[in-house]
């Protein structure tokens, strides 16, 4: 599964709340090379960054894994994406309503691609800046595609988000 969205949304933060293994990070730090690059606005306290992937394991039962890989969120990254989602069966895609324009390359991606995705407003602070309706029109999502609220640092939310993603992969196999 992938796990996927803009620059600083929380994908590294989704992965290590649910993973069973010390996740792999490829974290590097924000240096001045990034200024006027990436935006710190709404992440002052942000020092690193993604910049190939982060891994992540949960075990589902003996006999079942699901491995969890997470998108670096800068565009000049993007190009990993295509080798990341091979074989992928869904892809979670997190949104910070406070800056919804870092959202639709990963929305359009996913759709453009075929693969099934959710999308989990993270709530930053505990606020979400807009209701689930705006945030659909906004990101011009179809009502087929699940959007909802979630916590990328609580492991229960994180994996009520990931089990809506297995749900519309499980039910585009079987449409």
């Amino acid at each position: 599964m992938v796990v996927a969205g803009g620059f600083g949304v929380g994908k590294t933060t989704t992965v290590g709340s649910i993973s069973e293994i010390t996740p792999l990070t490829t974290e590097a730090s924000i240096t001045s090379v990034s200024a006027g690059v990436d935006d710190l606005a709404h992440t002052p306290r942000k020092t690193t960054t993604t910049v190939a992937m982060d891994f992540g394991c949960i075990t589902i039962d003996p006999t079942l894994k699901l491995y969890l890989f997470g998108t670096p969120g800068q565009d000049r990254f993007k190009f990993m994406w295509d080798d990341l989602v091979q074989g992928a069966l869904g892809a979670l895609v997190i949104v910070d309503t406070r800056r919804l324009d870092d959202c639709y390359v990963a929305v359009d991606y996913f759709e453009a691609k075929g693969i099934p995705f959710a999308i989990g407003i993270n709530t930053f602070e505990g606020v979400v800046t807009h209701t689930l309706d705006e945030v659909r029109w906004a990101l011009d999502v179809d009502a087929r595609v699940p959007l909802f609220a979630f916590d990328a640092r609580e492991r229960g939310s994180v994996r009520d988000a990931l089990l809506t993603v297995l749900k519309v992969a499980l039910a585009r196999t079987t449409a």
